[in-house]
């Protein structure tokens, strides 16, 4: 017979950072916490992990319980375990994070008590958050920072028919930087991964622009695009 070991207890937080793009502006999902430590707080949708729950299984409820989102994949961003990082003791998080099409998902609410109010906020003016999650935003801004130049990602923010101006503005909201109008047109369709259609926008005040489509098939045929010339 194998001598009964005891049985280890673990505590274990999952954080979420859930970016979307909306009128010219890169945001991020915020919560405004109901209980201590930090409540009133903004701080990013996160919470405690049942003792019989997987890591991903717990992320995509805790997002659920403090959003309403649901069925959001979500990459596991990195894992956070400083010795002081929750006053209560010590607490590893796990982060997990996303990029997602606003349009179906700008009704945002709690459906726990544990968050008193979720909400989109602007990246460029997040205030300082709860626990350490000022510096997990940070991490994670950085890595879509990186990636949207060496993958498609910039195309999973925008609705599936875009003007030039709308992907221009995407870049430039998440690498916070001002770029070329005409190098930065000129190289996304010498890129061929875009598709331009024969239908302009609708319902607008100004001239209507030109609307195209992302050609995800041809980006994954050909090569993953290198787009380090954007920055």
């Amino acid at each position: 017979m194998e001598p009964k070991l005891p049985k280890f207890e673990s505590v274990f937080t999952i954080d979420c950072v859930i970016f979307a793009f909306d009128e010219g502006e890169l945001k991020v999902l915020l919560i405004e916490r109901n209980e201590e430590p930090f409540k009133d707080w903004s701080a990013l949708p996160g919470h405690f992990v049942h003792s019989n729950e997987g890591i991903e299984e717990a992320a995509g409820r805790i997002l659920y319980e403090l959003t309403g989102l649901r069925d959001i994949y979500m990459e596991q961003l990195y894992i956070f375990g400083d010795v002081d990082r929750h006053p209560q003791g010590r607490v590893i998080t796990v982060a997990y994070y996303a990029m997602i099409r606003l349009q179906g998902h700008q009704d945002v609410r709690p459906v726990s008590n544990f968050a008193k109010k979720a909400f989109w906020y602007p990246v460029a003016d997040v205030p300082k958050l709860a626990f350490d999650h000022s510096q997990i935003f940070e991490k994670s801004l950085q890595k879509i920072r990186r990636k949207i130049l060496h993958s498609s990602i910039a195309f999973e923010l925008l609705p599936e028919k875009f003007t030039l101006t709308q992907l221009q503005q995407l870049y430039e909201a998440v690498l916070n930087k001002k770029l070329d109008k005409r190098n930065f047109r000129k190289k996304m369709l010498n890129s061929g991964v875009l598709i331009e259609l024969d239908e302009k926008q609708r319902g607008v005040s100004y001239r209507a622009a030109r609307l195209y489509k992302f050609d995800k098939r041809k980006y994954n045929k050909l090569f993953q695009q290198d787009l380090t010339f954007i920055g």
